[in-house]
């Protein structure tokens, strides 16, 4: 029997690892996400575990395994869907029935006060939806969003070919909730609610998260700000040939090196920014909007007011690309002119070089002849010491025996001081290897 791979199975159980909630016609729903301030995603997960079953403990649910990114249980009246990702967690409570106030935040009390001060992160989004059926005259909902949302920031439409009209201002509420409304035709599915229910708080908390890189794309262009003109000035002082070349090159890697730290800042925020905003265009995409009443729809809502927020940020995530680009270009140009200017300086002390090796030979020449003179004058007053007992028998003077003598003791000596010389420069051939 052939054996399967090792992840195989989990491979495909993850394709069914975050299934759709279930939710019946009436209920209310309500979502949190938590989220730590700082390095969001290197956290300590164990927390998020910890925390999470110190909740199911209150109720006497049963725990998630240990290495689980998803569980379900029942809290009471409510069902729980928790899950982990990459920056926060969420939570999902649905139960059964409406409240004759809408949006009451006594709904929101199924997670407790207490333990929600104990989260191990700070609430980034916190949801309370409205699930009803949907009534056959359309202007009881009108009226309802009325009531229950600002006319300004409305967006509404209906969605999955007309099953559910749904409903949101993307504004927070004095309780510190957002508000949905999902108005359901009757005869739709559970399973079909559920989804319409989980993408909403999909596109809600993506919308959030990407807009985190917003503020980072303003802080980005104040230090961009900051630095571009003093990368200007250098660029345009490297065509100066006055200017300090190396001085320049310190200044501009100095700046190349901030770039690319504000660049190792930013590029998790810019990535993570760019991923959520995919996730919230297609998310809404699924929903299949159509238009209810002449309101806005979500994708109308997003294009007017979410999407130059993401044009911002990738406005400023190319900023630093062509920023960073163009501080290394220069600094290579610049790094060639030192180069240059280096082998020209280099070409210069090795002619300077020369020349003194060239000062030093004639001088090496100068000393050899003066030490030929100075050998020969020592070894003539020897020749004529040693010569001087035959004058008298040749009937010599002594001065003309010195004077004959000075001719062959200076052309011995310069013979002599030659040969030592060629043989002190002389390259050792192989034949003088293998006698050596």
């Amino acid at each position: 029997m052939i054996q399967d791979h090792p992840l195989r199975y989990a491979l495909v159980n993850e394709l069914h690892a975050r299934p759709f909630p279930s939710i019946e016609v009436p209920s209310h729903a309500v979502y949190l996400a938590i989220k730590q301030p700082q390095n969001a995603h290197t956290r300590d997960r164990a927390a998020d575990r910890a925390h999470l079953l110190e909740l199911l403990d209150r109720h006497g649910a049963a725990h998630p395994p240990e290495d689980a990114t998803h569980h379900s249980a029942r809290i009471g009246r409510h069902e729980l869907k928790w899950e982990s990702h990459t920056e926060f967690v969420t939570y999902t409570a649905h139960a059964k029935g409406v409240g004759e106030r809408a949006f009451s935040p006594a709904e929101a009390e199924v997670f407790p006060a207490d333990w929600l001060s104990r989260a191990p992160g700070c609430r980034i989004v916190s949801i309370l939806m409205r699930i009803e059926t949907l009534p056959e005259d359309l202007g009881i909902v009108r009226e309802r969003l009325e009531q229950w949302f600002v006319p300004e920031s409305l967006a509404c439409s209906w969605v999955l070919d007309e099953a559910a009209i749904v409903a949101t201002d993307f504004q927070i509420d004095p309780a510190g909730h957002m508000r949905f409304a999902v108005f359901v035709r009757p005869g739709t599915g559970s399973r079909r609610v559920g989804r319409i229910v989980q993408r909403l708080c999909e596109i809600e908390t993506y919308r959030t998260m990407s807009m985190l890189g917003l503020g980072r794309a303003r802080q980005l262009n104040a230090q961009l700000n900051a630095i571009d003109p003093r990368l200007s000035d250098l660029v345009s002082r490297m065509s100066n040939r006055d200017t300090d070349a190396e001085e320049t090159l310190h200044a501009l890697l100095q700046i190349s090196a901030e770039l690319e730290m504000l660049a190792v800042r930013n590029t998790f925020r810019f990535g993570a920014t760019g991923a959520y905003e995919a996730i919230v265009n297609q998310r809404i995409g699924v929903l299949r909007e159509s238009r209810f009443n002449g309101r806005q729809t979500f994708a109308e809502f997003m294009m007017r007011r979410y999407d130059p927020a993401m044009r911002t940020v990738k406005s400023a995530e190319r900023r630093l690309e062509q920023m960073a680009a163009r501080s290394a270009r220069a600094a290579e140009l610049l790094q060639a002119r030192v180069d240059v200017e280096r082998s020209a300086q280099n070409q210069r002390l090795l002619e300077s070089m020369d020349r003194r090796a060239d000062l030093a030979l004639r001088l090496q020449h100068t000393v050899e002849g003066l030490s030929v003179v100075a050998i020969s004058y020592y070894a003539v007053n020897l020749a004529a010491y040693l010569a001087y007992p035959l004058a008298d028998p040749l009937g010599v003077a002594k001065g003309m025996l010195t004077a004959t003598l000075v001719p062959p003791v200076m052309l011995a000596v310069w013979l002599l001081v030659r040969r030592i010389r060629r043989q002190m420069h002389r390259t050792p051939g192989p034949q003088d290897v293998h006698q050596g």
